[in-house]
């Protein structure tokens, strides 16, 4: 039975002209402590076509950003004037991602239906929140949205299928080539098959439905609330009718198997900065747990444990971070990757909280038993290894 929750969208790819090492650049939400990734990214598109010009850095989301959602909503129209989109009649993109600590990753850009998705923290939705979202984040996004065109998601959704029934009958098969190229900044490569008969597809996600649960958001968990958001405020005005038929109910993203062997659950760690590095580590060192964690002072690995499993520990970090900023000021990020944290942390006014990772075969059972969890509790896979942009969809009537 087709799942309810999936839409077949008409996906937009840019012309063939397009330089696509250029065109395709890393989740908006990376790097968001590392300036110097983002100014040599500018130095290597130049003027070219790029989903740069379509998407805001989250490193510069602070602030007023009219400015930046102006160049966005212009540089959309611009490339829509000359020709730099293409259409693709309605169908999936089957992916495949090699990147350098990743032989492969296979996913699936679909549609979801927001009306079946939701990020409150208990939920029976088909589609389903794996983090808390913290709606304050969702505003400055929401502007973003709102004067957009088109969406170019980085939105990743997790499906459980342990036996490949979905994905494994297309392994070979013979499709159309629609994209094959080496990633920049070394996102490693992707390749884009197309698939327009989706119906056998769409069976073999109805037969995964178990307790109403298909998707849970691994990835983009604020840009698909974001793009809920935006769908509640514009269906307010319109008739059951058109409530079917409007772009903006739906969202582009990548269904990725779970169980694919691409699909590595990795620690999110947190950095603290502009604090007393030696007083806020003793006091999280002084707590006790069954997790082995570790902080970072001027560069030296402090090992201590916390909580009483992986989510437990992130929880207990952020209660932490957030009382002690709350009583002596601070700010926090997030951090992936060990050796990254340890090089930020190397002067004296910051501190790194290295946390231990969840394993994968948990996520399901923990979601459906305590709802979602902590925000930024894992991440699928290393920095390089996040979705870049590539794939768009209009969200206008």
């Amino acid at each position: 039975m087709r799942p309810n929750c999936i839409a077949i969208p008409q996906i937009v790819l840019p012309a063939p002209s397009v330089d696509m090492q250029a065109w395709a650049v890393i989740a908006c939400d990376q790097h968001t402590s590392d300036a110097a990734y983002w100014e040599e990214l500018e130095k290597t598109v130049r003027d070219k076509p790029s989903t740069l010009r379509l998407t805001l850095p989250e490193i510069y989301l602070g602030g007023d950003i009219s400015e930046k959602l102006a160049a966005i909503s212009s540089a959309m129209e611009k490339y829509k004037r000359e020709g730099v989109f293409r259409n693709l009649p309605p169908g999936f993109i089957l992916t495949e991602r090699k990147t350098p600590v990743s032989p492969v990753r296979r996913g699936i850009v679909l549609a979801v239906d927001l009306e079946a998705y939701s990020y409150e923290q208990k939920s029976d939705a088909l589609i389903r929140a794996t983090e808390a979202t913290i709606t304050e984040r969702i505003p400055p996004r929401l502007k973003i949205r709102e004067s957009a065109l088109f969406e170019f998601p980085h939105i990743m959704v997790l499906y459980n299928d342990p036996q490949d029934t979905v994905l494994g009958p297309y392994r070979n098969a013979p499709l159309e080539t629609l994209y094959d190229f080496d990633l920049n900044m070394g996102g490693g490569h992707i390749r884009g098959k197309f698939l327009q008969n989706v119906e056998p597809m769409l069976d073999a996600f109805g037969a995964l439905v178990r307790d109403n649960l298909l998707f849970m958001v691994g990835d983009g968990n604020h840009s698909l609330a974001t793009a809920k958001a935006a769908w509640e405020k514009i269906k307010q005005g319109l008739s059951a009718e058109e409530r079917k038929a409007h772009p903006a109910r739906y969202a582009l993203c990548e269904a990725v198997n779970l169980y694919d062997e691409g699909i590595r659950f990795e620690a999110i760690h947190r950095i603290v900065k502009n604090v007393d590095a030696e007083k806020f580590a003793s006091g999280l060192a002084a707590k006790n747990g069954k997790c082995v964690c570790a902080l970072y002072v001027r560069g030296k690995k402090r090992p201590f444990m916390l909580g009483s499993d992986a989510p437990d520990a992130v929880g207990e970090a952020d209660k932490y971070i957030a009382e002690y900023i709350s009583k002596f000021g601070g700010e926090v990020d997030y951090i992936h990757g060990e050796e990254d944290l340890r090089r930020l942390t190397e002067d004296s006014s910051s501190v790194g909280i290295a946390l231990p990772k969840m394993d994968k075969a948990d996520l399901f059972p923990l979601v459906k038993k305590h709802g979602s969890l902590p925000r930024k509790t894992f991440s699928l896979g290393e920095s390089e290894e996040k979705r870049y942009y590539i794939e768009g969809r209009s969200i206008v009537k």
